[in-house]
């Protein structure tokens, strides 16, 4: 803020003098003590947690993983494994690599991808023929084939079918649900041989089956796998 005031120079002619006032500071507020050690407790706060996120995100574990593709129903050998160094929950199911030795030689319980972590689920020692199970073998001709091919691990149904030309079932026709446990090359003529687990109370009626090929196969989607 500025005032002015007329002086009298000294010929006589007025003068003009600004009065300036004076700068006066604010008055400087008063820190209180609790804000300033709740602002230090935060700080203090966001660092440790810092601190907890990048060791809990940097703790690696080396477990067990599929180096290669391996079949339902395959014995497994050391070049299906690799080890790898992962961060995973400790609810996520793994082997850890010092283990590995003891998964050699045991059969594969379902179908394993590359570069998927192992579980001790997906291995077994009891072979692939369980209790109260057996093993069929079904030939296959090139027209009873899906277009996609069969895989060890599916599950199927074997359902009765007359061959082509052939007079229909009569009645109601049945239905048997077995696992493809492997499955073979064509021969010469195009016939593929897969090996199917089935209950065993239902092991006569795929084998006559086999035998009279009168069945056709029908792959169940994953979610009603057994």
């Amino acid at each position: 803020m500025t005032a002015t005031s007329e002086t009298t120079k000294l010929n006589g002619s007025p003068a003009r003098a600004e009065l300036r006032a004076p700068n006066v500071a604010p008055p400087r507020g008063r820190r209180r003590p609790a804000f300033v050690i709740a602002g230090i407790a935060m700080v203090v706060i966001g660092a440790l947690a810092a601190v907890w996120l990048v060791s809990s995100t940097g703790h690696r574990t080396d477990v067990v993983a599929l180096a290669r593709d391996v079949p339902y129903g395959a014995t497994i050998t050391a070049d299906d494994l690799t080890t790898t160094a992962v961060s995973v929950d400790s609810t996520v199911p793994t082997v850890p690599a010092s283990e590995a030795r003891d998964v050699v030689g045991q059969i594969a319980g379902r179908a394993l991808s590359e570069g998927s972590l192992l579980a001790r689920s997906d291995v077994t020692s009891d072979g692939i023929v369980g209790p109260g199970e057996v093993l069929v073998p079904l030939p296959l001709t090139v027209e009873r084939v899906p277009a996609g091919g069969l895989a060890a691990g599916e599950d199927v149904l074997v359902v009765d079918a007359p061959p082509q030309g052939a007079d229909p079932v009569v009645g109601t026709p049945q239905s048997f649900r077995a696992t493809v446990a492997r499955v073979g090359v064509p021969d010469i003529n195009g016939l593929i041989v897969a090996d199917l687990v089935a209950d065993a109370a239902d092991g006569r009626a795929l084998a006559t089956r086999a035998a009279t090929g009168r069945f056709a196969i029908v792959v169940l989607p994953a979610e009603e796998s057994k």
